[in-house]
């Protein structure tokens, strides 16, 4: 097409007709050549340091070539040649990374027709994060938003989703498809299938016989399924049923509890929150001590080692861990500068789900819930160690968790967790394009990859907190410069303030 476009005219030579054959094909082909103009879309990165996520080292001094939405050739900037009309960046001393990927969102989170579009989407881009898992909403939504960004009418991430959620009766959340039995469970994956979902989502209350006809009707369809651990079953038995990715750690320490079972019966047997507060934080607490104190290296390892077996992958959503699960009053982030980007409906919902999850409670609670937050870093430290396999999600637009900044701070507790800066930035890089089947198509810097590319300021393999020192971001193979960027925050902020 591209071929089509440049050389679909005529060229009219004089005496071009007396000439002989081969001489009038050079001709011509000289005249193309001259009279062809260069392509709108050829773009160069040069001087910079590329770190391509494959674990090889750093290229330092390299061009990278775009040409429209596809990296055409990495090299050495002293022998690559660049296409004449190439537009040129001078990115010497800074540093090329792959786009980011955030695995666990919400892009529905926010309000219809314009939370994603003009809250969540430019906070994302900002962030240089160019590929999304949405996990729960509406597939018409999500449907006609991804075709605005894929037709080129709106800039956006990639975005695969799951569409409603499958839980057990009532609902967690919404939309939420109810399955009670095998037969809601074929309806309800035949009915996503059809609307062409990229993964099946369960949640937390699903009984044991429908989520386990979720799994058998999921195989069949050949789709896969994500999600929750629901709470009447094992991590172990969800990993060996076929469940590819496990969310926010559920199920994974009480699975290592040498009191599984009966610590499990209490947690379905919790007393109504409509009951008495004290006594209901008092045996929750009672509950989650018993849950460290009973915690087994050995049966952690047997099930790790069948999560690698099973190919289990793990998408902890540490923002949504630390700033609303594991919440204390020094991992508030109500007086934070990035709330200045949240539009007021939606703060309003995250101030209530703030205040609920911080009232009532006292020392104990929050000491228990640092206790808590020390015990899931180091367990997700011992998976990764183990081979299991792991990606980067947030969980936005839950409260206090921001749309694109969240996902520096999720590779940030990564590190923290013991992982190195580079096994951090390839959980938000290579490892999901892995995991959706695209390695051939993103997650590297490489030839033929889609041109989704960051431009940092500082080197992130020397603190990955440097991620978020961000040049410019190259969205399918579209160029945003720092200026670009500034101006969709800025946008956003007045959106916020209007709101």
């Amino acid at each position: 097409m591209l071929f089509a476009a440049r050389y679909n005219h005529r060229v009219n030579l004089p005496g071009l007709r007396s000439l002989p054959l081969l001489l009038c094909a050079f001709i011509l082909t000289i005249s193309l050549i001259s009279c062809s103009r260069p392509q709108s879309g050829s773009l160069a990165v040069t001087h910079v340091t590329v770190i391509d996520a494959t674990g090889e080292p750093p290229q330092r001094d390299s061009t990278v070539v775009i040409t429209d939405s596809r990296i055409t050739a990495v090299g050495p900037s002293s022998s690559l040649r660049i296409p004449r009309g190439t537009k040129i960046i001078d990115a010497s001393g800074k540093f090329l990374i792959p786009g980011l990927a955030d695995m666990h969102l919400h892009l529905m989170g926010a309000g219809e027709p314009t939370g994603s579009r003009e809250f969540i989407l430019p906070l994302l881009i900002a962030n240089g994060v160019t590929t999304v898992r949405d996990m729960g909403g509406s597939v018409a939504l999500l449907k006609q938003l991804r075709q605005e960004i894929a037709s080129g009418n709106r800039i956006g991430p990639q975005i695969f989703f799951t569409g409603p959620y499958l839980d057990g009766d009532p609902p967690y959340f919404q939309p939420s498809i109810i399955v009670r039995n095998a037969q809601d469970a074929v309806a309800a994956v035949q009915q996503l299938k059809s609307d062409s979902v990229d993964f099946i989502k369960v949640q937390s209350r699903l009984q044991p016989a429908a989520y386990f006809a979720i799994a058998d009707a999921s195989r069949h369809a050949g789709m896969r399924y994500v999600g929750h651990v629901p709470d009447a079953i094992s991590a172990r038995a969800a990993s060996k049923a076929g469940q590819s990715s496990i969310e926010h750690l559920t199920g994974v320490l009480l699975a290592c509890s040498t009191r599984e079972d009966e610590l499990r019966r209490r947690q379905l047997a919790a007393p109504s929150p409509y009951g008495s507060v004290n006594q209901s934080l008092e045996r929750l607490r009672t509950w989650q001590q018993d849950l460290l104190d009973s915690h087994s290296e050995k049966k952690a390892a047997q099930l790790f080692q069948a999560f690698v077996a099973n190919h289990t992958w793990q998408v902890p959503t540490f923002p949504l861990l630390i700033h609303l699960a594991f919440l204390t009053p020094e991992a508030d982030l109500a007086n934070d500068s990035r709330m200045r980007y949240v539009p007021a409906n939606v703060r309003k919902i995250w101030d209530t789900g703030r205040r609920e999850n911080l009232a009532n409670q006292g020392t104990a609670e929050f000491q228990m819930r640092g206790e808590l937050r020390k015990r899931a870093l180091a367990v997700f430290k011992q998976m990764h160690a183990a081979g299991v396999p792991v990606m980067a999600g947030t969980d936005s637009t839950a409260p206090n968790v921001f749309p694109g900044f969240a996902l520096h701070e999720d590779l940030y507790y990564f590190v923290q967790a013991g992982l190195t800066p580079l096994e951090a930035l390839q959980a938000a890089t290579v490892k999901p394009a892995e995991f959706l089947g695209r390695a051939a198509e993103q997650g590297t810097i490489a030839p033929g990859k889609r041109a989704d590319l960051v431009l940092l300021n500082a080197n992130p393999l020397d603190d990955i907190r440097n991620t978020q020192k961000i040049d410019a971001v190259i969205v399918n193979g579209k160029l945003l410069n720092r200026r670009d960027l500034d101006a969709f925050l800025a946008k956003v902020a007045v959106l916020a303030a209007s709101h």
